[in-house]
């Protein structure tokens, strides 16, 4: 017995002295770590950026700063592209001697048209350096192609595929399910237009919304054979010939008398290629850097203490952010009000640029960050830049702007306000047989009850609270774009429009992307020279480890895993707790 309680104590110790060495052997590793966060390995020689358009592209990518790859862990590729590390790579890229070319690779790849169109700019500008691009790929997608067709060369998998075949738009409709559970959506907006809450309600696109998709996907596939044509020498006429022959199950050898491709060939040949443009002995391995090493790479640019800021504001505006499965990112009416409160007491910063990609969400957070802006523009020139889309919420914020610039292909307007409220009383009191009784001691002390839908006064009430909402953003954005408000709403009813109808329409000021936002923002502000912050600050890699963020991962995975479709899973997901007055997109609006 006494050698057993010997024993015993001591292995109890020696694990407890085990568990106290490996807790410190964790911390020192965990701060080494965070003090090599943001330091870049030297770029060495005969390197060529590669950039996989594969997965989903996000305006900007979280884990961008990580200082190990996380591919090792995760058994692959995160499949995230950051749309702002991307073109820092590039930019970057071209200036560096080490860097020799870029080579993209071709894949299946979820993005908007306007970030494929901003990304596709800055590879035909790092062009201008005089260096090279060659694509290849077993596979290409629309997205995908159309980067690539800014490429010197592009190559193709001789049994691969390239889909050209158009654009379509393929929303969801849940009516008929809903009524199967038994829960019928409540719906009160303004806005003929104003198609987000269709999913619920119909079976079939309205005529107006069938009217807007086809009229702004029109505007986008005109501008992506414009684009395609001019790189590869070919015209539209070809090109919609192409498309209507479906090259995604034609044999290669198509697209190469097409036009599309120039060539057919295994990869092995395509690293022998690359060996040669890069000057490399055959023997030797080639020197791949990554979009975030190439973006963290030092540049030799001083700083200047005067400052335009790039405030970064994408994904659903929320009040509060959610927990749990949501899109990469939020746009919190508290979190950005305060951000740009920081900005305009900032005296460094003599100007701001507000980079928007949202397609809306919370009216009440859109208002808050509406006044923020007001209140900044009064200090200093803000400017604001549309990615993707900035569209119902996402143009709210943007409208009190000096200036407003948008890619051709955003997706921008949208001006309508809905609320939608599920009446679930069949599903619990019929279904379920769960009945409900009341005492109250006002006539709307059970205004929302569950177990009965609105009667006729309050959903009136509602309705006029909806048309509340319309009057005071109708009415921002006739302040901000110096509009009558009945001229503001002959525009707006909930319609989308791409950015180069918006412009014609005295929405957006000019036709450009970030850089040209950067410049204009510091040429209001009178700068000759500046240095460029960009706000706020990406949340580092270890935050989630020492935040304990258990769905971070999983996250991550489902939202390379489904792509375009992952927002629409969000908001059906997240339907219960967002707020009542919505100012948003259409939910499930996939372009194919």
């Amino acid at each position: 017995m006494k050698d057993f309680m010997k024993y015993t104590l001591a292995t109890v110790v020696g694990l407890m002295l085990f568990s106290i060495v490996m807790t410190v052997i964790s911390i020192i590793s965990i701060a080494g770590m965070m003090a090599s966060e943001g330091m870049s390995a030297p770029i060495e020689k005969k390197s060529i950026l590669k950039i996989s358009l594969s997965g989903a592209m996000e305006e900007r990518s979280e884990d961008g700063s990580m200082p190990f790859d996380i591919s090792a862990l995760t058994g692959g590729e995160t499949g995230i592209i950051g749309l702002e590390q991307a073109l820092t790579a590039l930019e970057k890229a071209a200036d560096n001697k080490n860097v020799v070319g870029v080579y993209l690779e071709g894949g299946p790849l979820a993005a908007t048209p306007a970030m494929t169109q901003e990304l596709r700019q800055a590879i035909l500008k790092f062009k201008e350096s005089g260096k090279w691009v060659i694509a290849y790929g077993d596979s290409y997608t629309k997205n995908s192609y159309y980067l690539a067709s800014a490429a010197d060369t592009i190559l193709l998998n001789p049994h691969g595929t390239v889909d050209w075949s158009g654009l379509a738009a393929e929303p969801y409709f849940l009516k008929n399910l809903l009524e199967k559970v038994g829960v019928k959506m409540q719906v009160f907006k303004v806005g003929t237009y104003k198609s987000a809450v269709e999913p619920y309600i119909c079976t079939e696109m309205s005529d107006a919304n069938r009217e807007q998709v086809n009229s702004y996907l029109s505007c986008i596939w005109n501008n992506m054979q414009a684009d395609v044509a001019a790189s590869r020498g070919l015209t539209a006429e070809a090109l919609d010939g192409l498309a209507d022959s479906l090259t995604m199950l034609a044999f290669p050898e198509v697209s190469v008398k097409g036009g599309l491709i120039d060539g057919l060939c295994y990869i092995n040949e395509v690293k022998a290629l690359l060996k040669e443009k890069a000057g490399i002995d055959e023997d030797d391995d080639l020197r791949f850097v990554s979009i975030n090493d190439m973006a963290k790479a030092e540049t030799n640019k001083k700083k200047i203490s005067d400052e335009v800021a790039v405030y970064y504001a994408y994904g659903d505006i929320v009040d509060m952010p959610s927990t749990g499965f949501s899109q990469s990112h939020q746009i919190t009416g508290s979190g950005m009000t305060n951000d740009l409160q920081k900005l305009r007491e900032d005296d460094d910063v003599k100007a701001v640029v507000i980079r928007v990609n949202s397609g809306g969400g919370s009216a009440f957070a859109s208002e808050k960050i509406w006044k923020e802006v007001t209140l900044l523009k009064e200090k200093k020139p803000v400017i604001v830049s549309m990615g993707g889309m900035a569209a119902s919420g996402g143009y709210y914020i943007s409208c009190a702007a000096n200036q407003i610039f948008a890619e051709p292909n955003t997706l921008t307007g949208s001006i309508g306000i809905f609320g939608m409220i599920p009446d679930a009383s069949e599903l619990i009191t019929k279904k379920l047989g769960v009945t409900f009784d009341v005492v109250k001691t006002n006539a709307m002390s059970d205004f929302g009850a569950m177990g009965r839908p609105f009667n006729a006064e309050e959903a009136a009430i509602m309705q006029n609270y909806i048309n509340q909402g319309y009057e005071l953003f109708t009415g921002r954005v006739a302040d901000g774009r110096g509009m009558a408000q009945d001229s503001v709403k002959a525009i707006a009813e909930g319609r989308v429009w791409t950015g180069e109808q918006a412009l014609g329409l005295g929405l957006v000021d000019k036709l450009g992307n970030l850089d040209d936002a950067i410049a204009a923002a510091a040429e209001a502000a009178e700068l000759e020279e500046y240095s460029i912050g960009r706000y706020p600050d990406a949340e580092p890699w270890f935050a989630n480890l020492l935040n304990k963020k258990k769905d971070g991962y999983l996250e991550s995975q489902m939202r390379a895993t489904l792509g375009e479709y992952y927002p629409a899973f969000c908001t059906l997901r997240n339907l219960g707790s967002q707020s009542r007055m919505q100012a948003r997109m259409p939910y499930f609006l996939i372009l194919k």
